[in-house]
């Protein structure tokens, strides 16, 4: 990669145009343990580019697809990449480091030139060009800033992932990362003839039994602390196997126990190995659950974040309760 030129909180995306421009061969790439936005923003921007026949555009899947992002248009074209694949460009969408690719950082690391367009302020600023916007609702809406500014086509297809993307980071439009654009984006796209209705009902109402046995298992494990200001629960291995389930189906956990009256932060351990445990938080109202990741070597946002652990899952619940009860302090 060459000497980096970072963009931050500014409309001059120029630089970015121009390099998509003169690229025969990019690669959108997104996080590892996808989510609505890593997913939304890929395709979003991925099927807009195809619009450029003299290009050849690769989207790639580094992990498994969540069931309930697999209705969105586009998704059969996200791909695996050969370790020895070499790009012209690579854009990484929704990354705050390139640890977050997890195996598949060879993708950016392997080619020329590196965008990174992300909105978490935890960004390493890693690419040779970084569209880095803290205050924005999701990545999803840059690229739809990004898309109008390149004058690109939005048609039904490009609309509808966009929109999941912002609809999916930003709470469906309950948390105070919203802003009057994030409104403005997404009117756009509803204007577009979008099914909302089916977004609604395969993202919002569609859970399985599997995943509701696993709400109940991992419930039974909350434990309140502080007041009933924190809690706090797991999803181990054992319990996924008990309810037929995958690691997907706990999903919306973290969710629930914010939800509680009187819960300010809400944080769930993930056991995906013996000593590999997946840490969410989320906050309500004024704790900074983003400082509370980075303790462990993590980020995100202020009332969404998380990190991960390499001890026991029983190790890593104390060590996190512990940093947590310090953010009331």
């Amino acid at each position: 990669m060459k000497d980096k030129m970072n963009i931050q909180n500014t409309d001059n995306l120029k630089q970015v145009i121009d390099k998509i421009k003169e690229s025969k061969s990019i690669c959108l790439v997104s996080h590892i343990n996808p989510d609505g936005d890593s997913i939304g923003s890929l395709l979003g921007l991925g099927i807009a580019l195809s619009q450029f026949k003299d290009k050849k555009i690769s989207m790639a899947e580094v992990d498994t697809i969540p069931k309930r992002y697999r209705f969105l248009p586009g998704i059969d074209s996200m791909k695996k990449i050969d370790d020895n694949e070499v790009f012209d460009l690579v854009i990484t969408l929704d990354c705050s480091d390139l640890d977050r690719l997890g195996h598949s950082k060879y993708i950016p690391e392997n080619s020329d030139f590196v965008i990174n367009i992300d909105h978490h302020k935890s960004n390493d600023y890693f690419g040779d060009i970084n569209i880095v916007k803290p205050n924005v609702s999701s990545t999803g809406e840059i690229i739809y800033y990004l898309l109008e500014t390149m004058k690109l086509d939005i048609d039904k297809e490009i609309a509808t992932s966009l929109y999941v993307s912002i609809s999916t980071d930003t709470g469906s439009f309950k948390y105070d990362n919203i802003s009057p654009s994030t409104f403005k984006a997404a009117s756009k796209l509803l204007s577009k003839g979008i099914d909302i209705n089916k977004i609604t009902t395969e993202i919002y109402q569609s859970n399985s039994l599997e995943k509701t046995k696993l709400l109940l298992k991992s419930l039974n494990s909350l434990e309140i602390h502080l007041d009933n200001r924190i809690g706090i629960s797991i999803v181990t291995q054992e319990m996924i196997k008990n309810c037929n389930a995958d690691m997907q189906d706990a999903d919306g956990i973290i969710e629930f126990i914010r939800d509680i009256d009187g819960i300010e932060v809400a944080c769930v351990l993930k056991e995906f190995d013996k000593e590999e445990i997946k840490v969410g938080f989320r906050s309500k109202k004024y704790i900074d659950v983003a400082k509370v990741a980075e303790e462990f070597k993590g980020g995100g946002h202020k009332k969404a974040s998380g990190c991960t652990i390499y001890k026991t899952i029983e190790e890593a619940k104390k060590e996190v309760l512990n940093q947590i009860i310090k953010t009331f302090r």
